[in-house]
């Protein structure tokens, strides 16, 4: 009986790895949190034009006619 309060004790005082699950579960989170922003914001992916050019030439024109 000694032995398995002793193996009991032993094991709830043992911490080895437990740094790395919480990076994993960390790590996890972010992944869903990623996930559900690109769910929520799919439509605006889905429906805008992206173009970096188009952008670019556009803020050029503001700051020219600014002066």
């Amino acid at each position: 009986m000694n032995k398995i309060i002793y193996d009991l004790k032993r094991l709830n005082s043992e911490t080895n790895g437990q740094g790395a699950s919480e990076y994993i579960l960390l790590f996890g989170g972010v992944v869903v949190i990623a996930i559900a922003a690109l769910l929520i914001y799919r439509n605006y992916f889905q429906t805008s034009t992206l173009s970096s050019t188009a952008d670019v030439d556009q803020l050029r024109s503001n700051l020219t006619s600014r002066g």
